[in-house]
This record gives structure tokens, sequence and C-alpha cells, in this order.
């Protein structure tokens, strides 16, 4: 059998590259695999993780992430995933469970280390003192809309650094790392964003659907009115007549939605009232830092309320 002998000065010159460029395929191949719920998930895991997560998102900001298909795509997705990251609280009731069940990955099913709930890392505002659903769309541990309230996105932040670490030992000090990157400049963004949003302190809002609540408490906004009857029906046009009168009584300065969310019976308010209808990107846009989002949100609700 013949062996090639490269020469000398091969060696020295290509040999480096080719270590480095099988290293690079290593890392790669190492990379974490992140199956998240929501865009603001996959923003933070991105932040955190950086090169050493490959991340998806399961919806987009356009999408209501109460109602999602347990498509065979999505099941895929999980089966190959070594970390789950949802808000939990009930938000993906109607299909993270069949996704779950579906996939057969045992790594990230519930109670197991893959599995993390942002909504387990912190409390949550309006859980309900009677649990009927006759009531409506109604979130036994309360409201899941987390990720509008920047302290507790720390907090959940803090929590999943941790989690990365613990899945995969060898980049826990990269994703700590990460971790005091983003704090560092998400407590700056946050005392900016008080002292940009002072101006809506005490501001009377109608709501479309009861999304804002962490926002509302954070920013110091008063709630007046909720379009929706019951929570996830949408308002009949008796109940719309209610809030109408009840606006007269006690008017309001601006009626929020969702952007995904149709605006329809919020028009038809606007139109009797003169209130101004501001719709607000409920999530992270692709390729959009959760920075990015909330600046882009406050722009959009400055910029109605002025």
């Amino acid at each position: 059998m013949m062996f090639h002998q490269w020469p000398d000065n091969w060696m020295k010159r290509y040999l480096p590259g080719v270590l480095l460029l099988l290293l690079c395929s290593n890392t790669v191949q190492a990379q974490l695999n992140v199956f998240t719920c929501e865009p603001e998930w996959a923003a933070l895991t991105s932040a955190l993780g950086g090169n050493a997560v490959k991340v998806y998102s399961a919806t987009t900001a356009q999408q209501d992430p109460h109602y999602i298909q347990a498509r065979p795509s999505l099941i895929a997705r999980v089966r190959r995933a070594d970390l789950l990251v949802c808000t939990g609280a009930e938000l993906e009731v109607g299909w993270l469970p069949l996704l779950l069940r579906k996939s057969g990955n045992g790594n990230i099913q519930p109670n197991q280390p893959g599995h993390f709930m942002a909504a387990d890392q912190v409390s949550l505002l309006e859980k309900p003192a009677v649990l009927d659903r006759s009531l409506g769309d109604i979130h036994a541990a309360g409201n899941p809309h987390i990720h509008l309230d920047p302290y507790r996105i720390q907090q959940i932040a803090t929590a999943l650094a941790a989690t990365l670490g613990e899945i995969d030992p060898t980049n826990s000090h990269y994703y700590q790392e990460n971790l005091r990157s983003f704090t560092h400049e998400w407590r700056q963004a946050i005392a900016r964003w008080e002292k940009q949003t002072l101006v809506l302190r005490g501001k009377r809002i109608v709501v479309s659907h009861n999304s804002w609540i962490y926002l509302e408490q954070w920013l110091g906004l008063e709630r007046v009115a909720v379009l929706e009857a019951k929570p996830g029906i949408a308002p009949s046009s008796r109940h719309l007549g209610k809030v109408l009168a009840q606006l007269k009584q006690s008017p309001a300065d601006i009626i929020l939605v969702a952007n995904y969310q149709n605006d329809k019976s919020a028009r038809w308010l606007s139109q009797k009232t003169g209130l101004p209808v501001v719709g607000l990107p409920f999530s992270v846009a692709d390729k959009e830092t959760l920075i990015q989002w909330f600046d882009r949100l406050f722009n959009q609700l400055l910029s109605r309320d002025s």
C-alpha cells in the first residue's frame, strides 16, 4: 500500500487552516437546538446563547399564540430540540401538549431539564378567584403576557442563562458572560424607557383583549374598559353599547389593540368617541432584538398619544 507524503511547506501553510475548519465544523455541530413558542423568547435565547444556540420560533409577532396548529413541521422541530422555551401559564395549552406528545422527545417534557416555562420564573398578575370556563379564556395560573414587563424579562433571562448552562455545561461561562452584557444593556434601556414614558402615567385606556396588564402596571396606565365581554370571545353589539355608554360618563384617552388582533370593534368605538386606536406590535419582529421591539412599541404609542 502506498502512502502519499505531503510536502513540508504544504503542511506549514495549510494545516492550520484545515484544523480551524474542523474546529468550526465541530462548533456548529455542538449548537443547542432551541425550540421557542413565541418570538420574544427566541430573541431572549439568541441574546443569551449567541453562537452556541440555534433558535426557532413556532410563532411570529403577527400570530395569536393562543391559537396555533400543531403542524407536522412543528412536531419535527420539537423532536430535534435540546431545549424548549415557552411562556407557559396555559398560553399554549391548545397546541403545545400535542406537540410534546407527538414529538417523542423525552428531554423536553415537563419536569425535564430541557423544559423551560418563562411563567414559572416570575409572579403572575390576575390570578382568577374562580375557575369557570363559562367566563371565557381564563388562565388558572394568572395572566400569561409577562413579556410586556422588562423587569420580569430580566428575571427570566437570569433563569434561562442558568438553564442553558445546565444543559450545555461546556459553554456555561459563555452564557453567563452574555447574561452580564444583556443585563447591562437592558437596565440602561429600562431607565431610558421609564423617562421617555413619564407622559403616559395616568393615561386612561380601553383595550381590545386583556393583554396589557403588565405594561399597564409598569407604566402607570389605567384600564377603564375591555372590548371583549369575556376573554377570548368577540364582543357583542350589546356589550359594545355598554362600553360606549360607560365612556361617555368616564372618558378614556386611547384604545389599545395588538397588531395581530381584529380591530373592527376598536374602529367602531373610535368613530363613536373620537378616541385614537393605537395598534402596537405585541412581540418581536424577525431579526429584531427585545430592545428594538420595545423602542418601536413606545415610539408608536407616544406618537399616537401626542
